[in-house]
């Protein structure tokens, strides 16, 4: 396997050279029936599979298509999309006029002009933002930021740290793409959050529901893809600098980035940084399990961190080629709320930690990810090959001083091959290649073949155990079949076949406890067995859609799957977060579900309405099951929780509705809901850990074009309505039901020729007391952050390299 990884990544790196030929070029520009430019349409090309982005005049090129026909989409929010057929070789410029259109949906909820093609390529529920609506939203974390949008939420760890969550799914049922490559760190852990630097994201796409087909195991509930910043313009210099600031933990927060392109070469570099102080909540004072533990001046004592991140992006444009290569390298430290993490909240040294609200204190974690991605795609009128190959480099270390419990020695001894204070320790290594062709069979037929490969090698250390050392590989062949019948009806059918297989290592206790009924035999207990399981599973995909002026609709039906991961396995330790002790089960089975999807999206001039909901089965859902036992062996008495699975049925969807009473004001209602029960095994009757509770967001805004120094002024009133949770699997407690309300406003500052884009937001304006149901420390009753002053600003600044500077 190294072998052939070696052999792709070496042929990503050199195939440029091989296929450089001459280039014919394209360009234009995109403004209204006014002649004013339109920055942020999308121009793409139908055949190719391709788009560029316009540029703040409303520029757009592409400089690498050869002699031939082309039929290009454009589109942008608010207006009607437009069919412009061009004959390449070319030397006219084009000057696309767009006319005003009716009211659409995506301009509430997916705000960006590439929604509507994603939504014509796939039959499940799709949702597209861009980095104007990360701006607009920013929170403390892209995920955080993200579940504005319906059927997407976060199970939040602090304030600089969170999961995402699709339609009640989270952990590893919800895939994270980025530049292409599955995300690969301790996602399985309910507080480990995501290395992303969210300045770097230029765009998010949304799948809702399984998307196994294409994505394989751990996209079973949906894919979150994150994308960066798109190729600059031929003979430019362009980049960014932008910073952010919140009152509620004093988060200061900046990236510079800097990109630079001749005609095939180009190049970006970007650097960023977050710094944040404990965050703040509506309460003096938390109940941890029947301990009150005091807060000071509602700060959650040693929540404060930091981020650090740079990217190097470089990569050639030829005539029917490209080729990309990203470096990144994310570096984070947060501390844990001292008061819920290890055995005991009492034992907290509370002058110690309140002594300051920006040092990050034991227990704390240190994580560091380096990722590595080539991408290369071969083009031409008919057909679209993409290659992938990418390195990932995950190190998680957590620590925490060191507390004797069970039979542990009450003083650290020497010689140990780990530091006392080394809690935990995690190290994942991983290789991915994807392989995808997209060809046009007949007409009006396109067929996509693909292939999916992974390898992973995780390793421990540190005093704590909790799953064992691993070795994972993974391989899937798809291909999905897509009919078009006239314009906006598409049939879409495929195949999946995934094989995996799953290595652990044996673990030993590294001090000796009871190895018998007596208690009189001591001996290092083995805390693991080594076992290997392998998995291979067929899936399948069929939908519908129909999209047309004024309605569209579409359906799809799949089966899916997800491999049971090593916790689920081999889990054997404490869960110092949650107070409890897991215990895995290595005669799990794969997760298989069956889930119907619909779609239905009506719009008139100046109303839009749109439903989305789904009914699955899981017929063996994995799950934490807590049980009367206790563990006393390491720890004080911690409550014993067993993996098992069973019957699963689920229910659900998201509602919009959008309308304009004047051109400039416009009204929103955003809503989603999601039903969970068990319906086999001893939690018969119960729903699922984490569901997310009802939720309505009704929201007005209103916006005008301003004048020649502050341009496309807005103010924007969110009303958050959320129903209480009282579907919930023990030790979980029913979540009373909360309302939020928030401001937000911004604008675009020009100052001679330089842009200034401005963000404001004022989170939890009244500073309500709330707790969230999908949070990580709702179980130790924490509330949510309180009252939070939110501004962003981002100054774009680009020139031609022709120029004068």
């Amino acid at each position: 396997m190294r072998f052939f990884l070696l052999g792709l990544w070496l042929w990503c790196l050199w195939s440029p050279g091989l296929f450089a030929q001459t280039v014919f070029p394209l360009h234009g520009h995109v403004t209204d029936d006014q002649e004013v430019a339109l920055p942020g349409a999308t121009v793409f090309i139908r055949s190719s599979g391709s788009g560029v982005v316009t540029d703040e005049r409303g520029r757009f090129a592409f400089p690498v298509l050869r002699d031939g026909v082309y039929h290009l989409e454009i589109s942008y929010i608010g207006y009607q999309t437009k069919i412009v057929e061009v004959e390449i070789p070319t030397r006219k410029a084009l000057h696309i006029r767009l006319i005003p259109d009716r009211l659409s949906l995506s301009e509430v909820v997916v705000v960006d002009t590439t929604a509507k093609r994603l939504r014509s390529e796939q039959t499940l529920a799709v949702e597209y933002v861009d980095g104007t609506f990360i701006r607009k939203h920013l929170s403390g974390n892209l995920m955080k930021t993200l579940d504005r949008l319906p059927g997407v939420d976060a199970i939040g760890i602090g304030s600089g740290q969170s999961k995402p969550v699709i339609r009640g799914m989270g952990f590893n049922r919800v895939l994270v793409m980025s530049e292409g490559m599955r995300h690969e760190s301790q996602q399985w852990g309910a507080d480990h959050g995501l290395e992303v630097d969210q300045f770097a994201v230029a765009d998010v796409e949304i799948i809702k529901g399984p998307a196994s087909l294409m994505y394989g195991s751990d996209a079973i509930g949906g894919v979150i893809d994150l994308r960066s910043d798109m190729i600059p313009a031929s003979c430019s210099v362009s980049g960014t600098l932008a910073g952010t600031y919140n009152s509620n933990n004093n988060l200061f927060g900046g990236s510079l980035n800097a990109a630079m392109r001749r005609t095939k070469f180009y190049f970006s570099v970007r650097g960023s940084w977050l710094d944040y102080g404990d965050y703040r909540v509506p309460a003096s004072e938390v109940d941890i399990y029947g301990y009150r533990a005091k807060l000071n001046k509602g700060f959650l004592r040693n929540t404060a961190g930091g981020e650090k991140a740079g990217h190097l992006t470089f990569g050639y444009i030829g005539k029917s080629l490209t080729n990309k290569t990203n470096v990144s390298l994310i570096q984070q430290k947060q501390g844990f709320f001292a008061n819920a993490h290890g055995l005991e909240p009492r034992r907290v040294d509370t002058l110690l930690h309140d002594a300051s609200q920006r040092d990050i204190l034991f227990p704390y974690q240190d994580v560091t990810h380096l990722s590595m991605v080539n991408k290369t795609e071969i083009f031409g009128p008919n057909y679209l090959a993409v290659a992938e190959i990418g390195f990932q480099h995950n190190l998680r270390d957590e620590f925490s001083n060191y507390v004797s419990h069970g039979y542990m020695p009450p003083v650290f001894p020497d010689g140990l091959p780990f530091a006392s204070d080394l809690e935990r320790s995690f190290e994942k290594y991983t290789g991915l290649a994807n392989l995808r062709v997209s060809w046009q069979a007949v007409k009006n037929a396109e067929i996509t073949t693909g292939v999916n490969l992974s390898y992973q090698d995780n390793r421990i250390d540190g005093r704590g155990f909790v799953i064992p050392a691993f070795r994972q590989s993974n391989a899937g062949l798809y291909s999905l079949w897509k009919q078009k019948f006239g314009i906006g009806s598409s049939l879409q059918a495929g195949l999946r076949v995934d094989a995996g297989q799953l290595h652990t290592q044996a673990y030993t206790d590294w001090f000796k406890s009871p190895v018998d009924a007596s208690g009189q035999n001591m001996d290092f207990a083995q805390r693991a067995e080594a076992i290997e399981r392998n998995y291979s599973m067929l899936i399948w995909s069929v939908g519908y859609s129909s999209l047309h002026e004024s309605l569209d609709w579409k359906i799809n039906l799949g089966k899916s799957f997800r491999m049971p991961i090593a916790k689920e396995l081999t889990a054997n330790g404490v869960n110092y977060h949650h107070f409890s002790y897991e215990i895995g089960n290595p005669d799990l089975k794969p997760e298989t579900a069956y889930q119907l999807d619909l779609g239905i999206e009506w719009r008139h001039k100046t109303v839009a309405v749109g439903l989305t909901p789904f009914v699955s089965y899981f017929t063996n859902y994995i799950f934490l099951n807590p049980t009367p036992e206790h563990d006393y062996n390491y720890g004080a008495g911690n409550q014993v929780y067993y993996y098992t699975q069973s019957e699963v049925f689920r229910t659900g969807g998201e509602v919009h509705a959008h309308f304009s009473v004047h051109k400039n004001l416009r009204f929103g209602v955003i809503g989603d809901y999601v039903f969970s029960r068990q319906t086999t095994g001893s939690k018969k009757g119960f729903g699922l850990p984490f569901s997310p509770p009802p939720s309505l967001l009704l929201n007005a805004e209103y916006r005008t074009n301003g004048n020649r120094w502050l341009c496309k002024p807005y103010v924007s009133l969110d009303f958050r309505l959320v129903g209480g949770q009282n579907t919930i699997v023990p030790p979980e407690e029913p979540t009373p039901a909360y309302r939020l309300l928030s401001l937000a406003a911004g604008a675009v500052i020009q100052l001679n020729r330089q842009e200034i884009e401005l963000s404001m937001q004022l989170q939890n304006l009244l500073n309500t007391r709330y707790y969230n149901h999908t949070s990580y420390y709702r179980l130790i009753n924490v509330p949510e952050a309180g009252r939070s002053f939110i501004v962003t600003l981002r100054m774009p600044f680009s020139f031609n390299l022709d120029q004068k500077i």
